[in-house]
């Protein structure tokens, strides 16, 4: 294990390096010094779509590191983000011999145990791959985990682990722990997807969720033919969602379908507090009658009750356009920096708004909202939570497939119409009436309160006895960075007037002394108004900038394709 992690590191860094010293070159233009260099948002683009080659190169661990990066817009800048999202598993399936050897190892003889067994993958990925079968005349839908990935998985997270140290060198100070964050996270993810057990939990969690649902079918476990490496489902055939002229052929209600697709995933995140986390197309089909069917819980999370507290408040907050309530919510959920500029990012927030719009007023997109802050969320470094980040990435994969099925689809009404069917919006203001209402009782006890005590105040004010204890405060040194430039500058006075005197007593060794001190002197004050400290914010939210990030990323226009997110195991057809 240690030698294939060896020879792996310096695969690794092979592929890794030319990049990381681009990197080191923007910080330092000569690497160890010199000033930094602008990167555009091309060459970063560019940057990116190298990046990916090399994780679709380096195999399956590193094609769901980038998955699971394709969701963390506090770690890449967008343009990663845009070019990650379109990454799927392009891994081909295992030889049936390997794959029929981890088979028999966890259920026994193939013959014995199934009436029939198609040797050929139905779908194919990087940790596991299906196969259609027959268990006592019912067709069922059979996923093997490729044989060797966890030897191959455990080798790649260590060199992970080793290359951690190498990339805080190349990242920002701001960033280096949500990178360190990511790691564990990883390691954390890609063992859960590759435990069957958990899926099967998972699957069957939320199949309960949905059992009076005739709108939704996922697929039934069968336990008796289930292990850590291998799980067997009721086989549900279907039409892929985004195969538009085949529903169209099968005379399905595109409408409804995007409606029901929009319902299933807020009552799976708001109220069950579980959700499938992996809605591209590969993982979703619709049956003949229109039934909306669900593949692939590999990758799936949880959400606890505050959290789904404050998306409804999001929600309400967009479907009102209360930009401030907008903000609080965010801020709350962890997903913005309390330190952000509410200003800027209010201006934001009221752009997006106005993007999403379109001509008609009454239309919304929060695909582009949440790209918004995205963007500006590695603007603003800050730590995002792991299954916030799913939930954000998931509701804007979501809003792209109902788009396709229905291009004037109302993505804010329907969520609207959900929360106030569901009671959560009469819930928010009954909330709101309490706390108004504790705020009257609060400020009727001031009333009382305040009277005496000014009266106390004002007496000690007269006799002389108030004092006022006022403690400054200066994290960022502007008072220290002060006193020196101070400092600078009378040497530097002191130095020009010691060089003229000694000019003109005619003292040249003296006055070439007095001369290079005073340019020193006088460099190092014109360098503390260059230097930069802590993090530095530079947004540069313009209506035609906004709009560009949008044409060239996911906005309205994009193809459903550029729109894609895979995170699961299974981006086949089944």
């Amino acid at each position: 294990m240690n030698l294939r992690a060896y020879w792996r590191f310096f695969v690794v860094v092979r592929h890794f390096l030319p990049l990381m010293l681009a990197y080191a070159r923007d910080r330092n233009r000569f690497l160890f010094f010199g000033s930094s260099r602008r990167v555009t948002a091309e060459q970063r683009r560019d940057r990116a779509a190298t990046l990916l080659d090399s994780l679709l190169t380096l195999g399956p661990t590193f094609i769901k590191l980038g998955q699971l990066l394709s969701t963390r817009p506090d770690v890449l800048p967008p343009e990663y983000i845009d070019e990650f999202t379109k990454l799927q598993d392009r891994v081909p399936p295992a030889p049936w011999a390997d794959a029929k050897e981890v088979l028999e190892a966890e259920l026994g003889q193939v013959d014995e145990r199934f009436d029939q067994f198609d040797v050929d993958a139905i779908s194919g990925a990087s940790l596991g791959q299906v196969y259609r079968a027959e268990v006592d005349g019912d067709p069922v839908a059979v996923k093997i985990r490729r044989p060797g990935i966890e030897a191959l998985v455990e080798a790649d997270l260590r060199v992970v682990r080793w290359t951690l140290p190498v990339l805080l060198y190349f990242v920002d100070e701001s960033r280096s722990f949500s990178l360190e964050t990511l790691a564990d996270e990883f390691d954390r993810t890609i063992r859960e997807e590759m435990d069957y057990h958990r899926e099967a939990r998972m699957l069957t969690e939320i199949r309960g969720n949905f059992a009076d649902d005739p709108d939704v079918r996922i697929p039934e476990v069968l336990e008796s033919h289930s292990t850590e490496r291998v799980l067997t489902m009721e086989y549900v055939p279907g039409t892929k969602i985004n195969d538009v002229d085949s529903l169209d052929d099968l005379s399905v209600d595109r409408t409804a379908l995007a409606e029901t697709l929009q319902r299933t995933y807020l009552q799976m995140i708001i109220d069950d507090g579980v959700f499938h986390a992996d809605p591209h197309p590969g993982n979703l089909a619709v049956q003949d009658d229109g039934t909306l069917v669900f593949y692939d819980f590999g990758m799936s999370g949880r959400v606890d009750s505050f959290v789904q507290g404050k998306i409804v408040d999001f929600y309400t907050a967009v479907a009102s356009q209360d930009i401030h309530a907008i903000l609080d919510a965010l801020v709350e959920m962890g997903t913005l920096s309390p330190e952000a500029d509410r200003q800027v990012m209010g201006e934001v927030m009221e752009l997006a708004i106005a993007d999403a719009r379109g001509e008609d007023i009454e239309q919304y997109r929060v695909q582009q909202i949440v790209s918004q802050v995205e963007d500006t969320m590695y603007e603003f470094p800050l730590r995002l939570p792991a299954d916030l980040a799913l939930v954000l990435r998931v509701a804007t994969v979501v809003e792209g497939v109902c788009v396709t099925l229905d291009p004037d689809f109302d993505f804010i009404a329907v969520a609207t119409g959900y929360l106030r069917e569901e009671g959560h919006m009469a819930a928010g203001a009954r909330e709101f009436a309490e706390e108004r209402a504790t705020e009257f009782r609060d400020a009727a006890r001031s009333t009382v309160r305040i009277p005496p005590k000014l009266e106390g105040t004002l007496d000690r004010i007269q006799r002389d006895e108030l004092r006022v204890n006022v403690e400054l405060e200066d994290p960022g040194s502007l008072f220290g960075g002060l006193a020196r430039r101070l400092v600078l500058g009378m040497a530097m006075a002191s130095g020009v007037f010691s060089t003229a005197f000694l000019y003109a007593v005619e003292e040249l060794e003296a006055t070439v002394v007095a001369a290079v001190f005073t340019v020193l002197v006088g460099v190092s004050l014109l360098y503390s108004f260059r230097r930069r400290r802590g993090i530095r914010a530079k947004p540069q939210f313009t209506r035609q900038s906004m709009r560009e990030r949008s044409g060239s990323g996911t906005g309205p226009g994009s193809s459903a394709t550029d729109q894609q997110l895979t995170f699961g195991d299974n981006d086949g057809e089944n």
